[in-house]
């Protein structure tokens, strides 16, 4: 391992990607922790523990703890993945949008443009809600009951808008120089480095428990255990494939021969990513975020009660969402259509199978057997956290590292930046960062 560090250190061009990649992601951890002007923080910190497993608890996550904070970045990524993910939706139905595509890099140049634009919009509608929502809050202390905003106001809606909003653009701006000039994808490294910055707390607390006498030593080792074991189950979902063989025609142009070789389609066994749960989580939290706000009525107590974690219905409405989910984003992530018309075009061929129609419905099929496993390996891992915390009797602090968001987009994140160091290492004829080279795409010489 220590070879494998020295190898990366000795190539300027990658040291100088991680310096600059690991510098821009201290900036980001240190705007977590500067508040917006005008809020009461030890009121703040009373008042948002009731709003933990609500919407505003997703927001945090992906924040990474600087929402329940209400610092500049507050918002976090979370208005770019919005943007992003309408726009891709409307390429999946605007004629204007599916021309963008096929423009190549001018298109995805205006695509970026309009993605940037609708960032802006987007983080300036949360910004107003979240500065109405601060407002409104109030928290039961021992002096009596505090206001989190003690002065509020068209003063202080301008001001936490133009922070909010100035910290979202910042952030975007950041991931966006980090893929350029560092190392990785910057706004899933930016998501990730916020998940992981809970970490050493939750680790903290588990050893005050162990010292406590609350939880057994034995019990931490079966915790790391499965965690190991969760984390392989995982990297097999995230790098599994099935690969579709294609032949490609030889074709004569005067007295050259060209084409003749063999490839393949990957059909990864989860197209979808982590978004699928991001989607069901997003949907499941809407019902308890409404009921926070109607707490007297008897109605949207059962409604919270249902939807809580420690509620079968939760769990099973979950799973089955983000089946439905899993299915929803690969038909608009890949279109078989378009990938056999590309086959075509190119000269390539399904062995045994027609090119055209036959061809997109053999694709489409594969794709459709291929998903099913990956869609249920994924709600299973989405729900494996509440499962842990019932089982075990461990806090969602903890369970949350066991498997759903976080889970997937840490080991998602981590093997797509290993991927991209070991292309550099390769390129310069070093040994790969992974011995095995167990990184899909790695090839040896």
């Amino acid at each position: 391992m220590l070879e494998k560090i020295k190898n990366i250190i000795s190539i300027p061009e990658l040291r100088s990607r991680i310096l600059f990649t690991l510098g821009i992601l201290i900036i980001v951890r240190l705007g977590a922790h500067i508040p917006i002007p005008g809020i009461d923080g030890e009121a703040l910190g009373a008042a948002i523990q009731n709003f933990q497993n609500t919407l505003f608890g997703l927001y945090d996550l992906f924040a990474g703890g600087a929402f329940q904070k209400a610092t500049l970045f507050a918002l976090g990524i979370m208005p770019y993945i919005s943007a992003s993910i309408i726009i891709q939706l409307m390429g999946a139905v605007l004629p204007y949008f599916q021309r963008l595509q096929k423009e190549g890099e001018e298109g995805r140049k205006k695509i970026t443009q309009i993605t940037r634009y609708g960032t802006v919009l987007i983080a300036t509608l949360q910004a107003y809600g979240v500065a109405i929502f601060l407002e409104s809050m109030t928290a039961s202390v021992q002096g009596g009951v505090l206001q989190v905003v003690p002065n509020p106001g068209l003063l202080f809606k301008f001001t936490a808008i133009v922070s909010l909003v100035t910290g979202t653009i910042l952030m975007m701006w950041m991931g966006e120089r980090i893929t350029e000039r560092g190392i990785g994808n910057g706004i899933s490294l930016i998501i990730m480095v916020g998940i992981v910055s809970r970490f050493p707390n939750v680790v903290l607390a588990e050893v005050t428990y162990i010292q406590q006498g609350v939880r057994g030593f034995l019990s931490e080792v079966i915790l790391i255990g499965v965690m190991f074991i969760i984390v392989g189950f995982v990297v097999l979902l995230t790098q599994g494939t099935r690969k579709i063989p294609v032949q490609y025609a030889k074709r004569v142009v005067g007295r050259k021969i060209y084409g003749g070789q063999s490839t393949h389609i990957p059909m990864k066994v989860n197209t979808a990513g982590v978004m699928p749960i991001i989607f069901a989580q997003s949907i499941m939290f809407i019902p308890t975020t409404v009921a926070t706000f109607f707490s007297s009525s008897e109605f949207m107590q059962n409604v919270m009660r249902w939807f809580s974690f420690d509620h079968p219905f939760y769990w099973s409405v979950f799973g089955i969402m983000i089946i439905f989910f899993t299915y929803f984003y690969t038909a608009i992530a890949f279109d078989p259509v378009q990938v056999s018309s590309t086959m075509k075009q190119q000269g390539g061929f399904i062995p045994g199978v027609r090119p055209g129609k036959k061809t997109a419905e053999f694709i489409d099929n594969i794709l459709t057997r291929v998903t099913l496993p990956g869609s249920f390996f994924l709600a299973f891992i989405a729900i494996f956290p509440y499962i842990l915390m019932n089982a075990m009797d461990v806090g969602y602090d903890l369970a949350s590292f066991f498997g759903g968001t976080s889970l997937l987009i840490i080991v998602g994140v981590a093997l797509d930046t290993l991927q991209q160091i070991e292309s550099h290492l390769m390129m310069r004829h070093y040994d790969g960062f992974l011995a095995k080279g167990r990184i899909r795409g790695r090839r040896r010489s």
